[in-house]
């Protein structure tokens, strides 16, 4: 038992674990923040220029009632979360670019009789055998 919870203790506290427990409190968070907006500035919005109150609009069918208003203030809500999330993703990728050395890139090494690409521990060229200057035998 002390070796299954030994087991579970490390799994838990690895740093995956842990970042996604964190991302996903922040989100339950976040959406709270986004329902706000759609629910108390957006829908108040198309309200007025509907001429009504968006969210509590209703289709009765029979003794069903379908409530389009409130499906498409999740849509709504969905689309500014994703919104949000890549404006953020792609800062963040914007600055791990700026922050990431650049590589040179060095210029292939050419033969200069025949201007194939060789390695540049050759001494002679694979593709006419002609001998490199500056190679050391």
């Amino acid at each position: 038992m002390k070796k299954f919870l030994a087991e579970f203790k490390e799994f838990a506290m690895r740093g995956n674990v842990m970042d996604l427990a964190v991302g996903v409190i922040i989100g339950g968070a976040f959406k709270g923040i986004v329902d706000s907006l759609v629910n108390d500035i957006i829908s108040p919005v198309i309200g007025i220029l509907a001429g009504q109150n968006f969210s509590d609009k209703t289709l009765n069918i029979g003794g069903a009632s379908i409530a389009y208003g409130a499906f498409i203030t999740a849509v709504l809500n969905f689309i500014i979360i994703a919104f949000v999330l890549f404006l953020l993703v792609k800062s963040m990728n914007k600055l791990h670019d700026m922050v990431k050395k650049p590589e040179e890139k060095k210029e292939p090494r050419k033969c200069p009789y025949c201007l194939s690409v060789i390695p540049d521990e050759a001494t002679r060229c694979p593709h006419c055998t002609s001998e490199l200057p500056g190679a050391e035998k």
